[in-house]
């Protein structure tokens, strides 16, 4: 299935409808899918997310002003498909993980939002690492003692922001507000939830240990309701604006990282998702509850589904980084992907940490900085950049390791497929086929998938065709040359952050 087969018009659409609402860190979008998962091209509306930064490392987004956004694009798609308003059977929500609000006894937030970069709780992580056993944590929820989970959240929000703990009755993610504001419910997929770090990973309900440990009750949480049921009916005052919404099904929200494995066609341990953009990250779904492996996390698709990987803080930012800094004679990218793509797989000798933003998987040395050794008068700025995004492709080398064996890889992320070097790159290090996804809307057509298969129009997600492009095959040579550049790397690694990996906790 090409580009072309990937839409439709909205007068060509096959029903049922399905509506995607998809919350994503710099922008909140609607779209709208066909019963074939076609995007219909004259539905579409987006608004952009004003995520308020600062130095102290807070990361957050006013409640009212993110619901009035999705609030302006549901008015925007009103419009547009008024003469197919009938047809919509559904509305499926994927959202940025992990957000958190305090919702008052009148359904009003007590803070912002904060959402998954927010690291003002880093000093409260580090603390209950001194005082839980993180393996346990991990065996039971999936998820590490970090600043980017809940149970460090809600401990910094204890000691420092006391009276917003004490002013909260309910603790919800974005998606879960949405809900309560608009169809009056209090829920939480399993997907959601274990994006919080408080969900047991096998019961998929909350985690009495760590709800013991923070002085947390279950009613202060919403009910797990797994993506697959859904809610009919919504409060008087969004019947009274969009009338059509009123009997529709409405799924619970799941996490974008998840929905963008469904949506690229990676639904079973047949395939690892490779995703770059800004960031990085190697993922598989796989069927019931599996074991999570030392250093990488264990979330949910659904109920039935766990989603199994790890991720970087490093992707596209750091060929942008690197671009920028040291000030490339061509701002030309497809010139600078042609020096590159002449380069011999490790022949710059450097050896690279490129932990710019800190670690995550598999190591999870937070503080931990980026080192570039090697470097001499000889060396140029493009063999700093290929040695870098090779860096970045050892790094997944290393999370692939902890994952199943699997023949395919399927590659998404603007970062990644706007360079055939580095999927090049990729593909010799992990040993392994690299195909590129050529779906247009990964994330929202994973929902609609979901959708689509709880209203019964498919059977199976992995019935759905996949959209496929170019597929990279690993050259065995370049892939021997990347082992040996490997082991450097992690004994460089073992040298320089010596004791804060996982595995020395």
């Amino acid at each position: 299935m090409h580009r072309d087969h990937q839409t439709v018009s909205l007068a060509e659409a096959i029903a049922p409808l399905v509506l995607t609402l998809d919350i994503g860190t710099s922008s909140v979008r609607l779209l709208c899918f066909d019963a074939l998962v076609r995007h219909i091209d004259s539905v579409e509306a987006r608004q952009s997310i004003d995520v308020i930064t600062t130095a102290t490392g807070a990361a957050e987004v006013d409640a009212h002003a993110l619901l009035a956004l999705c609030a302006s694009l549901f008015d925007t798609v009103a419009l547009q498909i008024a003469t197919r308003a009938d047809d919509v059977a559904a509305v499926a929500v994927a959202t940025m993980a992990t957000t958190m609000v305090g919702v008052d006894a009148h359904g009003e937030p007590v803070g912002p939002v904060r959402t998954y970069a927010d690291t003002q709780s880093d000093a409260s992580a580090h603390w209950l690492r001194t005082t839980y056993d993180e393996h346990h944590v991990h065996d039971r929820t999936g998820c590490f003692i970090r600043p980017n989970y809940w149970p460090a959240r809600i401990h910094w929000l204890q000691q420092q922001h006391a009276d917003e703990w004490q002013r909260a009755r309910f603790w919800m993610t974005f998606a879960e507000f949405l809900d309560y504001q608009w169809l009056g419910i209090r829920r939480v997929t399993p997907s959601n939830a274990a994006w919080t770090g408080l969900l047991n990973r096998t019961s998929l309900q909350w985690d009495q240990v760590w709800l013991a440990e923070l002085q947390m009750t279950d009613e202060m949480l919403s009910a797990v309701v797994d993506v697959t049921q859904a809610h009919v009916g919504v409060v008087p005052a969004i019947t009274h604006r969009w009338p059509w919404l009123a009997q529709v099904r409405w799924y619970g929200a799941i996490g974008d990282g998840a929905a963008a494995n469904v949506g690229s066609g990676c639904v079973n341990a047949d395939a690892l998702a490779l995703t770059v953009g800004t960031t990085g990250a190697l993922r598989v779904a796989m069927p019931g509850f599996p074991q999570p492996p030392a250093g990488l996390w264990c979330y949910r698709i659904d109920g039935a589904t766990a989603l199994v990987g790890g991720a970087t803080s490093e992707g596209g930012n750091i060929y942008q980084w690197i671009r920028e800094t040291l000030r490339f004679d061509s701002d030309d990218d497809d010139a600078i992907e042609a020096t590159i793509a002449c380069m011999t797989p490790d022949s710059h000798g450097l050896t690279i940490l490129p932990l710019w933003a800190g670690e995550r998987s598999p190591g999870w040395a937070g503080a931990a900085k980026a080192t570039i050794h090697g470097l001499h008068l000889g060396t140029t700025a493009h063999e700093v950049l290929r040695a870098a995004l090779e860096s970045i492709a050892l790094r997944f080398g290393l999370i692939a390791q902890r994952l199943p064996a699997t023949d395919r890889v399927i590659a998404s992320g603007g970062a990644l497929l706007r360079s055939p070097t580095w999927l090049q790159i990729c593909a010799d290090v992990l040993g392994r086929p690299v195909q590129t996804s050529a779906v247009i809307e990964t994330t929202a057509r994973g929902v609609a998938m979901l959708a689509l298969r709880s209203l019964g129009v498919i059977h199976a997600l992995d019935e759905v065709p996949q959209i496929l492009g170019q597929t990279y095959y690993p050259d065995q040579s370049a892939h021997h040359r990347y082992m040996e550049a490997q082991r450097r790397q992690v004994a460089l690694y073992a040298q320089l952050i010596q004791g804060q990996t996982f595995e020395k906790k």
